[in-house]
């Protein structure tokens, strides 16, 4: 495993585990099976309703805590100042830990201004070791820095070949940001068969003897990025971990980089009804 250090000292391994829309008893299947390929980072949200879950699956383990790097998320529901201290309580009670390694503002809608003070004082008193910001384009990041007397950590958005977000780091530089880590969401395409029959790609990972998905895995490590990607197959979780032990050229990074952008998904600049929904978080499954 390979990891990063961030701006606030703290490191994060760059290989994890998301388990976005996985069941209950998905993330008790495949938890022990990604313990077991060396997985000790996990990536959970309020919003996906599997925090419960998650903690018993990683707790039936026996993987000592601080072994193990675990992500969750508030959503805008909770951003209100009172709402999101209680709330962080609320997400370390359903994952049955003391603290959480990495807490982040989910959505850049409601008062996340109002929020990112409350996520300061979770990292006080020790409920929170780092914090940042999910699918916050630049100028709401900006709002967010009005009131931050701590830098974000950590920025969560869409990376993979066809969107690499190098606009974006050179936009967080600009702003005194630069040491702001990237995680990336949808390494894959989300699921875009296109992106695992790109020529490249498949050129460059027939030259190292390794699946196209690895080959996206390499290349956003070798990015500097954490990556996460999800998967229901042992098969696939093992695979996706067998990324060590290669490293992919200057030129094949360059052939990689030169590929034409775009992003699977745009952040609207409102809020989809989905997301200003109020949610019962104690109902899991």
């Amino acid at each position: 495993m390979q990891y990063i250090t961030m701006n606030d000292g703290h490191t994060i391994p760059q290989l994890g585990f998301g388990v976005y829309m996985m069941t209950g008893d998905e993330i008790r299947h495949m938890v022990p099976e990604a313990i077991e390929a060396g997985y000790r980072h996990f990536d959970t949200a309020n919003a996906y309703f599997n925090e419960v879950a998650l903690g018993e699956a990683l707790k039936a383990t026996g993987t000592p805590r601080e072994e193990l790097f675990i992500t969750s998320k508030l959503f805008p529901q909770s951003y209100t100042t009172a709402q999101c201290g209680s709330d962080i309580d609320a997400t370390l009670k359903r994952l049955g830990i003391d603290y959480l390694d990495l807490l982040l503002l989910h959505q850049p809608y409601g008062a996340y201004a109002e929020a990112w003070p409350a996520l300061e004082e979770a990292v006080k008193a020790g409920k929170v070791r780092s914090i940042g910001l999910s699918n916050f384009p630049v100028h709401k990041i900006k709002e967010v820095m009005k009131v931050a007397t701590i830098k974000p950590a950590v920025l969560q958005v869409e990376i993979n070949p066809y969107w690499n977000q190098h606009e974006l780091k050179h936009q967080l530089a600009e702003m005194g940001l630069g040491d702001v880590t990237l995680e990336g969401w949808y390494p894959f395409g989300h699921g875009d068969k296109g992106i695992m029959e790109e020529p490249v790609l498949v050129d460059i990972a027939q030259a190292h003897g390794k699946s196209v998905a690895q080959v996206i895995l390499r290349w956003a490590l070798q990015e500097g990025d954490v990556v996460f990607p999800k998967t229901l197959s042992a098969e696939h979780l093992r695979q996706n971990m067998d990324v060590f032990d290669f490293e992919l050229t200057a030129d094949e990074m360059a052939r990689v980089n030169a590929l034409p952008q775009h992003p699977y998904y745009v952040v609207p600049e409102e809020a989809p009804a989905f997301v200003l929904a109020q949610n019962d978080y104690s109902k899991q499954i």
